[in-house]
């Protein structure tokens, strides 16, 4: 039987990919621009500059000229849409219903094509950027984790905060926007993907005409990530909150690194399920924590897996502790095997069911298509999974949970926390 094809594909003569990914079982159809650039493509003085762009792109156009025309015309049709800036994409979006499609590419067309980038609204976006920025300072569950890259990566742009700060933010002129746009917004660098209810050869020639004058050219490449570390590092973000949030990990392997995929299945068995590891030690036998968890993160040059909680003062010491003794205890003695099959069973559920969403789709491809330049399905993801073994999990623990690698970051009023003595007290433990 020949096997039913899930995307097509078709690049532009500028170089601009577009990928559709029909979903029948749906009315709505999901809008995906996903350029390959983000804050580690900026300069010290620049920082915050993809984002500053990313705002500007709903400011107006010469069809558009006022900024709320966008917005209401996208909300007069019930739509979802947003962008986003992240280290190393910038993507705008729109979901809809399908009989809208039309004027979701429009929009996002528009605004991408043909924006204003108006003085007055640049500095008007300066000010709502900097706002944005000081929410974030007040959400410390949140800015733990610019406190963590912080720590890892440094006076790097991999160590930068993703939005800037207030003072890059007031040094970034018109100038520095249109360059960098200049430089990264070109065909070769984006890709288009439809996924949803959806005939690929009519978005194939709707998306063509729509985006046929997107700019050719070749985008700046960024300064790969430089990392060293032969002790334990910690960093602590003083500040007065009504709770600590702790952050422990580390270093660990990149997107094209075949270990990722035992290094998701060690983090799920650790603190990816309200049944795992971290979540029955730290939350329902110790009553410690109201959210625990880990994850992992995978950039093209780096990458990570933490332990995250947030809990009270005085318990940052024993939390960090617990979770320190499950990282040694994976180390020594590895998963067993019933978490192991346990895991992979989670993670093929857990992706079945973000597939049934049009936008979940359309960011796989998407990334896909990215940062490896390949059509695989999520089948296939979930077959490489299904594919490791709790041997491969085992070297995996092995090689990360070196206690002279361990990094810890907090944010909370906390003085006098020494990670060199939680990890001594937690390299004693023998479960």
């Amino acid at each position: 039987m020949k096997k039913k094809k899930l995307s097509f594909k078709k690049t532009l003569p500028n170089g601009l990919r577009i990928i559709v990914a029909p979903m029948r079982a749906t009315q709505a159809v999901t809008l995906l621009v996903l350029v390959k650039t983000g804050s580690k493509y900026e300069t010290k003085r620049t920082n915050g500059v993809s984002h500053y762009l990313e705002h500007l792109f709903f400011k107006g156009t010469t069809k558009r000229p006022r900024p709320e025309q966008i917005a209401r015309e996208l909300d007069r049709m019930g739509a979802q849409f947003n962008a986003f800036t992240l280290r190393e994409t910038t993507g705008y979006w729109v979901k809809s219903a399908t009989k809208h499609f039309d004027t979701s590419l429009d929009i996002i067309a528009d605004i991408l094509l043909d924006p204003l980038f108006e003085k007055e609204e640049i500095e008007k976006e300066r000010g709502v950027i900097a706002q944005e920025l000081m929410m974030y300072e007040d959400m410390p569950q949140r800015k733990v984790f610019d406190v963590w890259e912080e720590l890892l990566y440094g006076n790097q742009p991999a160590g930068w905060p993703i939005g800037g700060t207030v003072d890059t933010m007031r040094g970034i002129t018109r100038n520095d926007i249109m360059k960098y746009r200049e430089s990264q917004y070109v065909g070769t660098n984006t890709v288009i993907v439809v996924a949803g209810n959806i005939d690929p050869s009519v978005a194939f020639q709707k998306i063509g005409k729509a985006f046929a004058s997107f700019k050719r050219g070749h985008p700046k490449g960024k300064h790969g990530v430089k990392e060293r570390q032969i002790k334990p590092a910690q960093k602590i973000f003083h500040k007065k909150t009504e709770q600590s949030h702790v952050v422990v990990g580390v270093r660990a392997y990149d997107m094209y690194d075949d270990r990722r995929y035992a290094l998701g299945l060690l983090s799920a068995i650790l603190g990816g399920t309200m049944s795992s590891r971290l979540f029955v030690e730290i939350r329902e036998r110790l009553g410690l924590a109201y959210y625990v968890q880990s994850g992992v993160e995978s950039y093209t040059d780096s990458g990570y897996i933490i332990a995250r909680a947030g809990v009270k003062h005085d318990s940052v010491a024993l939390t960090t502790n617990k979770i320190l003794e499950q990282f040694f205890d994976m180390r020594l003695k590895g998963p067993t095997d019933e978490e192991v099959s346990f895991a992979k069973d989670h993670l093929r559920g857990s992706l079945a069911l973000s597939f049934e969403s049009s936008d979940e789709i359309a960011q796989f491809y998407a990334e896909r298509e990215l940062f490896y330049n390949d059509s695989k399905t999520p089948e296939e993801i979930v077959r490489r999974f299904e594919k490791v073994t709790r041997n491969d999990i085992i070297q995996v623990a092995r090689d990360v949970f070196d206690s002279k690698k361990i990094n810890f970051a907090l944010v909370g009023p906390q003085k006098g926390i020494h990670l060199s003595t939680l990890i001594k007290d937690a390299s004693r433990y023998k479960k």
